[in-house]
């Protein structure tokens, strides 16, 4: 995400396994929980995937990852953004835990319904807001691929050409390059 923006930023290492590293006071206080990814932008600072692009793309509206407040495609946008915390991950952890599927009383659905789900929002594509890559891309390409990298995504042509299209973009390669230094 912070590829995509095309605006300057640091990183700083934090091995959440370390307790000096993990409790450190400016990474708590970005990371209550002390989980990563976490960021500080000024005074403000942040944990949690989705919110953090959720604030980057709104708070840097001239690289173009999010529809404005009153486009019609936001509720989409905040759609598809919350389809990884909420529906992506549960049904995720039901599959690898091995958990009796049940869409009734789980918020989530469940690991096919997910998929189907998922493969009906990008079939068009060639990104889940159509032609416009977005900050949902952000969040739902590297959830994809993940679920990939970890044998738990089924066959889905539709599915793989999208995870190729998010890898290749500039902004990942970069951030591969960076993280590979």
């Amino acid at each position: 995400m912070l590829e995509e923006l095309g605006e300057p930023f640091d990183i700083k290492e934090i091995d959440i396994r370390d307790a000096k590293s993990k409790n450190d006071m400016s990474f708590r206080l970005a990371s209550p929980m002390g989980k990563v990814p976490a960021i500080a932008d000024g005074d403000v600072t942040l944990s949690e995937t989705a919110a953090i692009c959720l604030y980057l793309a709104d708070k840097y509206p001239d690289a173009g990852l999010a529809p404005g407040i009153n486009d019609t495609a936001r509720g989409r946008y905040l759609y598809w953004m919350m389809f990884t915390p909420g529906v992506l991950e549960p049904a995720m952890a039901e599959k690898a835990g091995g958990w009796e599927p049940n869409a009734l009383q789980h918020g989530w659905g469940d690991f096919d319904s997910m998929i189907k789900t998922l493969e009906a929002g990008v079939r068009q594509g060639p990104w889940v807001l159509g032609e416009a890559f977005s900050a949902a891309d952000v969040m739902l390409g590297s959830s994809a691929n993940f679920l990939k990298m970890f044998g738990m995504l089924p066959e889905s042509s539709i599915l793989d050409a999208y995870i190729e299209r998010c890898l290749a973009r500039p902004a990942y390669q970069r951030a591969l390059a960076r993280e590979g230094e």
